[in-house]
């Protein structure tokens, strides 16, 4: 044989230029997780917001409640009471204790201004100690407690 043997070149040759595919990959990914979750992030979503999941707080033995019904009528215990005389009701009901906590409960049918409108009513009577009642959820089935 008259020639001569080539040498082959088994290394591969060094590249000196970024990768870029990766990098685009895991952009792509990002852009696709903010996109989904952006809208998650508003405060359009409905509520109902008089249910709970909460564990329900302990209760005094004599509970105060005062409702305010749908008609706007407040209610404290079982009496109906007129809102100009609220505070002089309390302070009998309470024994002028302005530490006695009060369980509020509102109807569902109430607008949020009213329920602020109330509890700066009793704010103003110095009672500031306030407990808002709502009902219990049920957990859905699956779902931790």
């Amino acid at each position: 044989m008259a020639g001569g043997i080539r040498e082959r070149q088994h290394d591969l040759e060094e590249n000196h230029e970024i990768n870029v595919t990766p990098f685009i990959d895991v952009m792509l990914v990002l852009l696709i997780i903010f996109m989904v979750a952006a809208p998650l992030a508003t405060v359009d979503v409905n509520v109902d917001l008089p249910a709970s999941t909460a564990p329900p707080a302990s209760r005094p033995e004599k509970p105060l409640y005062l409702t305010l019904k749908g008609d706007l009528t407040l209610t404290l215990g079982e009496v109906a009471v007129p809102r100009d005389a609220l505070g002089a009701a309390l302070d009998k009901i309470a024994d002028g204790d302005k530490e006695t906590r009060i369980f509020l409960r509102a109807d569902r049918l109430v607008a949020y201004g009213e329920l602020m409108a109330l509890m700066n009513l009793l704010r103003e009577a110095g009672y500031l100690r306030i407990a808002l009642v709502g009902v219990e959820a049920v957990p859905a089935a699956g779902a931790a407690p």
